[in-house]
C-alpha cells in the first residue's frame, strides 16, 4: 500500500556519507523536524541530475525559508554512489543524501519501481514529499516517465 498524507513514515535505516560511509536512521532525520525529500531513479541518470536534484538545491533557501529544517535527496543507490553524485553536483551541507540501497525505505512505502526493463533493477519512484516530526504532510508523485509535480518548485508552491 501506498504511503499517503497524514501516514507516519516507517523506520528505516539510510546510508549517508560524511569522509566515508555513515549510517541515519529514521529517527535522526525526522524526529521534530520538518523534512524535504525527493526521490530519484537512480543518481547521474539525466533528469535526475540535470533537473530533480538542480531544482532542490537552487531552491534549498526558500524551503527552508517556508520552514523546511532539512533537505534529503534519495536512491536506491549505494552510499558511495550517492557520495559521488554529490561530490559531482557540488552538494556540500544544503541537503543530505540518502542512500537506499536495498529499497527497503521505498518498498515500505509503496513507492517502488520496477526498472529491470532497463537493466536497472528494483528503483524509488520519481517523488517528494514534505514529512513534519515523521508524518506526511504533503506528498508529490509523478506519473511514469513525468517530471513535474516532484520538483521543488512544485513542493513550494504548495507550502
Amino acid at each position: 500500500m501506498t504511503i499517503q498524507v497524514g501516514d507516519t513514515l516507517p523506520e528505516a535505516t539510510f546510508g549517508t556519507w560524511k569522509d566515508g560511509p555513515a549510517r541515519l536512521s529514521s529517527d535522526e532525520l525526522f524526529k521534530g523536524k520538518t523534512v524535504a525529500v525527493f526521490c530519484v531513479p537512480g543518481a547521474f541518470t539525466p533528469t535526475c541530475s540535470a533537473k530533480h536534484l538542480p531544482s532542490f538545491k537552487d531552491k534549498g533557501a526558500d524551503l527552508k525559508a517556508k520552514g523546511v529544517d532539512t533537505i534529503a535527496a534519495l536512491s536506491v543507490n549505494d552510499v558511495f554512489v550517492m557520495g559521488a553524485w554529490a561530490k559531482d553536483q557540488g552538494v556540500t551541507d544544503e541537503m543530505v543524501m540518502l542512500a537506499d540501497g536495498n529499497g527497503d525505505f521505498v518498498k515500505a512505502i509503496g513507492l517502488e519501481l520496477d526498472a529491470s526493463g532497463f537493466g536497472m533493477g528494483l528503483r524509488g519512484q520519481r517523488f517528494s514529499f514534505i514529512a513534519k516530526d515523521g508524518v506526511v504532510t504533503q506528498l508529490n508523485v509523478e506519473a511514469p516517465g513525468e517530471y513535474k509535480v516532484s520538483s521543488a518548485e512544485h513542493m513550494l508552491a504548495k507550502l
